[in-house]
């Protein structure tokens, strides 16, 4: 595995750990039952996604990334959740949003690398659950008064 494929899966993976820790905190604070499950939902997602990633890292040879790191979430959408909890539905879903709008954007710059054919797959698969995931948190957003 080239160090620029498993640095280019390691970033999905950290920004699909955030996610994970985003949705999963965001699905504490929230009162709304849907809003709730569909939370939980999109967390168990990237947990999924970031061991499918972490499985293919170690297939090919490379350095496995376990966590989120503390340096990249500076850059990253959900580190103003915090400031949101407590704020209700619609501030959460407009800080899950942001954190969305940037996992989108991590995928659409890991397919634009150069990835082998079958792990572009994995990454195309994943980043199509991706961008439907943040639609619907849009949509939730936007129907929230």
């Amino acid at each position: 595995m080239s160090n620029a494929t498993a640095s280019t899966l390691n970033d999905l993976i950290e920004t699909l750990k955030d996610g994970q820790k985003g949705f999963e905190t965001a699905a504490g604070d929230v009162k709304d039952a849907r809003v709730k499950s569909v939370f939980q939902e999109f967390a168990q997602q990237r947990s999924r996604f970031a061991g499918e990633l972490q499985a293919e890292v170690s297939r090919m040879g490379g350095e496995v990334e376990k966590t989120g790191s503390a340096t990249a979430a500076m850059h990253r959408g959900w580190i103003d959740l915090k400031s949101a909890l407590g704020g209700g539905e619609k501030s959460i879903l407009n800080e899950a949003e942001r954190g969305e709008d940037v996992a989108v954007k991590t995928y659409e710059k890991a397919l634009n690398g150069d990835l082998s054919p079958d792990v572009a797959g994995v990454v195309r698969r994943q980043y199509g659950e991706v961008k439907r995931a943040h639609d619907r948190v849009r949509e939730l957003r936007d129907s929230w008064k």
